[in-house]
C-alpha cells in the first residue's frame, strides 16, 4: 500500500462531523465558561460600586456568584474530557475501521475498538497473543465503565437537555443588561420617549437580584446614563452576550448530525 493511498483511506475514514462537532464543543465551552466567569466578576463590581452600599444586602448574590463560578470550572473540566471520550468514540466506531482491520471480535468496549485489540494481523505469537489479551481486558473494565457506546447516545442527549436549561438561564443575564441598555438610551436621547428622565431607572431589586429592603436598590436618570458610559458595565454586558453564544455553539455541537459526515467524504 502506497503512502497516498493510505493517507486517502485514513482521510475518508476520519469521523469528520465528530471532528467538527468536537471542535465547536470545545470552543463554545471555552467561551461560555471564560467569558462567563469574567461577567459573574464584573456584575459583582457592578452590584457593590453602584446598587448597594450595605454589604448585607448583596452577601446572598455575592454567595450565588461564586458558587456559579466554581459550577463553571467544573463544567469546563467535565466537558473536555467528554468530548474527548466522545472524539475517540467517534473515531473507534467508525465503518472505516472495519475496511481496515476486517471482520473482528466484538466486545464490550465497542467494535472499534476491538478491532485494534484483536483483528487484522495483530496478535501473532505468544507475545502479541499475551499483549491482545491484556489489552482485552483493559477493554473490558473501561467497557463497564462506559457502557455500549450506544448508550453514549443516551448519555449525550441528556447532557443536550441539561445544557438546554443553561442556554436559557445564559440568557437571562443578556436579557436584563439589554433592558438596562435600552434605558439608557432611552435617556440618552429624551425625544424617543415621552417620559420624563428622571422616571427612567434599572431598579435590580426588580429582577431578584437584591431584596426589596436593598437601598438605593435602583439607579434613574443621568446617573444611570454614566454607568452604561462605564467600560465596566459595557464589558460586563458584551461578556454575557459572549457567553450566551458560547452556551448555544456548545448545544449546537452536542445535537451532532450524522448527515454532515458523507458531506464531507464527498468533498475529500
Amino acid at each position: 500500500m502506497g503512502l497516498l493511498e493510505c493517507c486517502a483511506r485514513c482521510l475518508v475514514g476520519a469521523p469528520f462531523a465528530s471532528l467538527v462537532a468536537t471542535g465547536l464543543c470545545f470552543f463554545g465551552v471555552a467561551l461560555f465558561c471564560g467569558c462567563g466567569h469574567e461577567a459573574l466578576t464584573g456584575t459583582e463590581k457592578l452590584i457593590e460600586t453602584y446598587f448597594s452600599k450595605n454589604y448585607q444586602d448583596y452577601e446572598y448574590l455575592i454567595n450565588v456568584i461564586h458558587a456559579f463560578q466554581y459550577v463553571i470550572y467544573g463544567t469546563a473540566s467535565f466537558f473536555f474530557l467528554y468530548g474527548a471520550l466522545l472524539l475517540a468514540e467517534g473515531f473507534y466506531t467508525t465503518g472505516a475501521v472495519r475496511q481496515i482491520f476486517g471482520d473482528y471480535k466484538t466486545t464490550i468496549c465497542g467494535k472499534g475498538l476491538s478491532a485494534t485489540v484483536t483483528g487484522g494481523q495483530k496478535g501473532r505469537g505468544s507475545r502479541g497473543q499475551h499483549q491482545a489479551r491484556s489489552l482485552e481486558r483493559v477493554c473490558h473494565c473501561l467497557g463497564k465503565w462506559l457502557g455500549h457506546p450506544d448508550k453514549f447516545v443516551g448519555i449525550t442527549y441528556a447532557l443536550t437537555i441539561v445544557w438546554l436549561l443553561v442556554f436559557a438561564c445564559s440568557a437571562v443575564p443578556v436579557y436584563i443588561y439589554f433592558n438596562t441598555w435600552t434605558t439608557c438610551q432611552s435617556i440618552a436621547f429624551p425625544s424617543k420617549t415621552s417620559a420624563s428622565i428622571g422616571s427612567l431607572c434599572a431598579d435590580a431589586r426588580m429582577y431578584g437580584v437584591l431584596p426589596w429592603n436593598a437601598f438605593p436598590g435602583k439607579v434613574c436618570g443621568s446617573n444611570l446614563l454614566s454607568i452604561c458610559k462605564t467600560a465596566e458595565f459595557q464589558m460586563t454586558f458584551h461578556l454575557f452576550i459572549a457567553a450566551f453564544v458560547g452556551a448555544a455553539a456548545t448545544l449546537v455541537s452536542l445535537h451532532e448530525d450524522p448527515a454532515l459526515e458523507p458531506l464531507f467524504k464527498s468533498i475529500v
